[in-house]
């Protein structure tokens, strides 16, 4: 919902940007900045290419199920449970249905026979430019995971849609991105 009385974007008058830090997954730009009320700051961004979340949903004996995955995630040295994700670093002009696809089969051996999108987020839009697609997959077939090197202790999990919910109320699932996409895919009543 977008407020006709909001006022327009504030003016940033950028008087310096340098690239800080950068690797093929992530860059650092430090900037100097004149902000709206005139005195000079420091911003940080962190430049990062889009994303993909993918919530696959089947069906089982008691209803719908949902697969996660659980990965080890090195910033916070604890392992997640989390929806397929990922970007493909290598191919960004690729367009995001096919990253989602690739993604999910990469790291669940998942085919989806559907891919629904459920529209876009920004992942820490407060210091990065990082925009993430959420997808919908049903319709599902197994095959063998393809993972990557650096997620050979990955591992699968398929639970019925209750499971996953009793998991979020008790803390369980603690990846903002899985969060969010399961809140936009149930707001527009896709699970």
């Amino acid at each position: 919902m977008t407020d006709e009385s909001e006022p327009p974007l504030p003016r940033y008058e950028v008087v310096s940007s340098r690239m800080a830090y950068s690797n093929p997954w992530t860059a650092l730009r430090e900037d100097i900045i004149i902000r709206p009320d005139g005195k000079q700051g420091l911003y940080g961004v962190v430049e990062r290419g889009p994303f993909v979340v993918v919530m696959p949903v089947g069906i089982g004996r008691e209803g719908p199920t949902v697969t996660l995955i659980r990965q080890y995630r090195y910033p916070v040295n604890e392992r997640l449970w989390e929806f397929p994700m990922g970007m493909w670093e290598s191919r960004p002009d690729a367009a995001p249905e096919q990253v989602a696809a690739g993604e999910l089969r990469e790291e669940t051996g998942l085919i989806a026979g559907t891919l629904i999108y459920g529209g876009a987020m920004f992942q820490g839009a407060g210091y990065s430019t990082q925009k993430g697609h959420i997808y919908l997959a049903t319709d599902l077939t197994q095959g063998e995971p393809a993972r990557e090197a650096t997620e050979d202790d990955m591992s699968c999990l398929t639970v019925p849609l209750k499971t996953f919910e009793a998991m979020i109320a008790r803390n369980e699932i603690v990846c903002m991105v899985t969060l969010a996409a399961f809140a936009l895919l149930r707001a527009r009543a896709l699970v």
